[in-house]
């Protein structure tokens, strides 16, 4: 399991940008809370001599599938707790709990500066909850 700032970081799928060459589908993991973004680790090399390649050619664009032996997706991300393709209500939900637990962990060991951050964490994701509840309320009514 990938972590960030505490929180399950999803795995999926994305575009990073190297210098000036675009590439699309590489594998991600990507934190609710903070929206930070790193190659997954089982590519990275792939993708450093991917993006220096590309780069060096002078490509604008590629597809990091067409160059890269693809592995299977279930596979590569059986590490991560969520993935970008389920629903985000259930994905917060899922990261509430486990935050909520590592509260209870934090507050048993005493160290307070987890439990700030846990707390800080939470509030994040309970704001994400209120948005994806409003937006879905708002998308009932229309």
């Amino acid at each position: 399991m990938s972590f960030c700032c505490g929180a399950s970081m999803l795995g999926t799928k994305g575009t990073l940008k190297h210098i000036r060459t675009q590439i699309h589908n590489v594998p991600l993991l990507f934190c609710p809370v903070c929206h930070r973004v790193e190659v997954h680790h089982q590519v990275e090399n792939e993708y450093e001599i991917l993006a220096e390649y590309a780069h060096g050619d002078g490509a604008l664009e590629v597809d990091f599938q067409e160059y890269v032996e693809s592995r299977d997706q279930a596979e590569l991300f059986e590490n991560c707790v969520n993935t970008e393709n389920e629903d985000p209500m259930d994905v917060v939900r899922s990261q509430i709990d486990m935050a909520l637990d590592l509260l209870m962990v934090s507050k048993e060991i005493g160290d307070a500066e987890w439990e700030a951050a846990l707390i800080k964490r939470l509030n994040a994701l309970s704001k994400r909850r209120d948005r994806l509840k409003n937006k879905k309320t708002l998308r009932g009514r229309s």
